[in-house]
């Protein structure tokens, strides 16, 4: 049947015009209809991806040890809950232990990051001084240079911790080799935290610097002419409008600290952070509960469950905040 004729039926039309507007109206919404639908599915696809292994791993961090060996029906739903998965799992991590070394070291140290990098970026923001542009292109290497390809001379400096070789050059005088090892102590992570050179330094740099470059230069000349120095003026008028950019730099900064692997099992040997812990958990399994196969798979899961929760729901409560503040600091800028 031409689609004219049931047009017509449906709606008559007095003019040509009239008829025109009206199809091109249909046509805009059955365009509409198709993308709301592709976007639809392509959300839904993406969300299964992403929930699909946390879905899975909270299914089998609750199921009984007896199931997964005898009952290989069972997938998803256990038709009891256990909890003697975690259980086995804060013994095998040493969870308490390694909980406080990674709040004691890792996210101490990301947040004593939040405000050296943010004195950092201020200065390049607000200041002209000689060498600012190199000293800018230096930072963004600190992002794309990855940290193992720096592990040896870090390495080397944290055995024989140096201060622009002043201590080196008082051992050659009196041939007594003061510099201090603080390989396996949390220094380690706090010394290049101080000075605003720890893990991922260069990108809360950055962000900073692209939140304070947004803001109007008309607070701070306001609070000179009152008699602020560049210091108060930092503390009293930027840090109480940077409020996103910190609340941005402090959520990345905790996450990633608390997933810091690499360096902390280079640097750290008995001070174990839950990273380095889940990693070798595999191996306590099998030593202390000779557990192995479809058994250690359940407790090695639970595992990662109780290491991820913490900043799961440290996220779940400022995620709304969090999304504004990357709104508002230029993150993509």
């Amino acid at each position: 049947m031409n689609i004219d004729k049931v047009l017509l039926k449906i709606r008559p039309f007095t003019t040509e015009s009239e008829k025109k507007i009206f199809m091109m109206k249909v046509k805009n919404h059955t365009i509409n209809i198709v993308i709301a639908l592709l976007r639809t599915i392509f959300l839904v696809t993406l969300g299964f991806l992403v929930l699909y292994p946390v879905f899975y791993m909270l299914s089998r961090s609750f199921m009984p040890s007896s199931y997964a060996a005898m009952d290989p029906s069972i997938v998803w739903v256990p038709k009891q809950f256990s909890i003697d998965n975690l259980k086995m799992a804060i013994i095998a991590l040493d969870y308490w232990k390694s909980l406080g070394t990674t709040i004691g070291v890792e996210v101490t140290s990301g947040m004593i990051q939040v405000l050296t990098c943010a004195v950092a970026a201020y200065g390049l923001s607000r200041f002209k001084f000689k060498g600012q542009g190199v000293l800018f292109v230096l930072v963004m290497l600190t992002i794309i240079i990855p940290p193992q390809a720096i592990i040896i001379p870090m390495y080397l400096n944290d055995v024989h911790l140096d201060f622009f070789g002043i201590l080196g050059f008082l051992n050659k005088l009196s041939g007594i080799d003061i510099r201090p090892n603080i390989i396996d102590t949390p220094f380690t992570f706090y010394l290049p935290a101080v000075f605003g050179a720890g893990y991922r330094s260069g990108l809360f740099i950055f962000i900073y610097k692209q939140f304070f470059k947004g803001l109007p230069r008309e607070l701070e000349e306001a609070a000179w002419i009152d008699g602020l120095g560049p210091l108060k003026t930092f503390l009293y008028i930027v840090i109480p409008t940077s409020g996103s950019a910190i609340l941005c730099v402090s959520i990345f900064s905790i996450i990633w600290h608390w997933n810091e692997y690499y360096l902390s099992a280079m640097l750290l040997f008995n001070m174990k952070p839950l990273s380095v812990s889940l990693d070798t958990m595999s191996d306590t399994l099998w030593n202390v509960f000779y557990l192995k196969g479809e058994l250690a798979l359940n407790v090695s899961l639970a595992g990662c469950l109780l290491v991820i929760l913490p900043v799961l729901l440290l996220y779940l409560w400022l995620q709304k905040f969090f999304m504004q503040s990357i709104e508002r600091v230029g993150i993509v800028g």
